[in-house]
């Protein structure tokens, strides 16, 4: 008797630890992988695996992860660092990825650019996942969704995401069972390269606003961040990235002056250095001026990595074995990336395709 009630209670934990498995790999293999023109929604996945010992982090949206390259920041300054960045990325979005990173390491410099101070509430579900489904869990990601959350969405979804994504069937491609143990690696340090370049030509004038005063949730996540790194020991440093849209008011910047000075902090309005930095939008932006290519952001960087080694005081790390060999590789990926996307622009201008 004994043996058949074992019998039995085995068979129930298999069929219920099969079950699992099945849904599992349902989810699996129907959450966007990223792989396409959305990649973005790849890269906070792939801080993880690095190893946390950056002297700079970069949080942020898309105004981060185009417009900076970790690589040259390291070639010619010595200096090692991280892009957290994401589509469409909300303060409290960055407030909290900035949360978690602290519990993984320290850095010297933390960036934040401030452009997304112009959202006070949650936006779409689509930009919050670009972010939120590339988290660990943790405290950090429970309170980031439950910040970014618009009406329709519902947090179980979030922690079983197959209730979001079941009826996905009809949009399956191939790219879903290519990548679905494994992806390829889209950011170079969280970097988001483009070699290619569209002028900037028509750039809309911003339209006149009721009111240009930031809200006071973005406030209130401002006023966390910078009290968070000050309890890190971790400086503080705010930009305006150097993107022509969407546009940059002089009332919003002149807040952003106003707060960095009553709270001691460095703010940096790159938009207003883009001739000193030597930025032409005629060839520095793929897409029209919303985000710099690869000349641009390598311009960007070279003229930043002058302001955090000589205002920030970051030394170069350059004679550290292990840390330079890494960056050796790296380097080696970052050229052979720039070798590969260069010739494949060549083919299509010769193809016309």
């Amino acid at each position: 008797m004994k043996a058949k009630r074992k019998t039995r209670v085995a068979r129930v934990l298999i069929t219920g630890i099969l079950i699992l498995a099945v849904l599992a790999g349902l989810q699996r293999l129907l959450m966007p992988k990223y792989m396409g023109a959305d990649r973005e929604g790849s890269m906070i996945s792939e801080y993880y695996p690095q190893d946390k010992d950056h002297d700079v982090i970069f949080i942020g949206d898309c105004e981060v992860y185009t417009n900076f390259s970790p690589a040259v920041l390291w070639e010619e300054y010595g200096i090692n660092s991280y892009i957290r960045g994401s589509a469409q990325q909300l303060i409290w979005q960055s407030y909290y990825l900035a949360e978690e990173t602290f519990t993984y390491e320290k850095p010297k410099v933390l960036v934040f650019n401030v452009l997304s101070m112009e959202y006070n509430e949650p936006q779409r579900e689509s930009y919050n996942r670009m972010t939120l489904d590339g988290m660990r869990w943790s405290p950090a990601k429970v309170k980031s969704i439950l910040a970014s959350m618009t009406e329709e969405e519902s947090f179980l979804e979030y922690v079983f995401p197959i209730l979001r994504y079941h009826d996905r069937w009809s949009q399956l491609t191939g790219d879903d069972f290519t990548y679905f143990w494994k992806k390829d690696k889209v950011s170079f340090n969280g970097y988001y390269m483009r070699v290619d370049a569209l002028a900037a030509e028509n750039v809309p004038e911003g339209r006149p606003l009721g009111d240009y005063r930031f809200g006071e949730n973005a406030y209130a996540y401002l006023d966390k961040l910078t009290q968070l790194c000050e309890k890190e020991g971790v400086e503080l440093v705010l930009i305006k990235a150097p993107s022509l849209y969407p546009y940059w008011y002089e009332e919003w910047d002149l807040q952003i002056e106003e707060y960095a000075r009553e709270h001691g902090l460095k703010y940096y309005n790159l938009l207003d250095a883009a001739e000193e930095i030597g930025l032409d939008y005629r060839t520095d932006t793929y897409d029209g001026g919303l985000h710099l290519n690869l000349s641009g952001a390598e311009k960007l960087t070279r003229y930043f990595g002058n302001i955090l080694q000589t205002e920030c005081g970051l030394e170069s790390r350059k004679e550290e074995t292990k840390l330079a060999e890494q960056w050796e590789t790296k380097l080696k990926e970052y050229r052979e990336e720039i070798r590969r996307q260069t010739q494949e622009l060549e083919n299509s201008r010769t193809t016309g395709r």
